[in-house]
């Protein structure tokens, strides 16, 4: 069997190689990504919470909660302008209320004070002195009802 010589070469007898420059980059189109992006945001949230089950539960998680959160404030929101509602009408009422007790004791302030003018014009007269009684020596008549 014949063995192929092998050869050795140095590097002195080549020439000087020229210096290697980078490669030049690829070009490529660039297109508006922001508009793609928000097209495109919720495909991407799912792709990602697809990829990724423990992510998926901590997302409903606080979706549910934001929710929870929106519909408690919503909630107590139309209870404190009911109420604020509810007061107001109180507050009306109260103050009619108010109103009419003042007509009605000003009605009878004025009937108190017609009431001498009337009494004279139906024939009355108005009393002429006091009379008074002493009973300080007030016996009880033996003829009355004791057993």
């Amino acid at each position: 069997m014949a063995a192929t010589a092998r050869s050795v070469r140095s590097d002195v007898s080549r020439p000087a190689a020229k210096p290697q420059t980078p490669p030049r980059p690829e070009l490529r189109l660039i297109t508006n990504t922001k508009a793609q992006e928000q097209k495109n945001v919720f495909g991407r949230v799912l792709a990602w919470t697809r990829s990724r089950t423990a992510p998926l539960v901590h997302v409903v998680i606080a979706v549910v909660f934001l929710a929870a959160t929106l519909i408690g404030a919503l909630m107590l929101r139309t209870e404190m302008v009911q109420n604020s509602f509810e007061a107001q009408q109180i507050e009306q009422n109260i103050s009619v209320l108010t109103q009419d007790v003042e007509d009605d004791q000003a009605k009878l302030d004025q009937l108190i004070a017609s009431l001498p003018d009337k009494a004279s014009e139906m024939g009355m007269v108005p009393q002429q002195g006091s009379v008074s009684i002493d009973l300080n020596g007030y016996k009880p008549s033996e003829g009355g009802s004791q057993q």
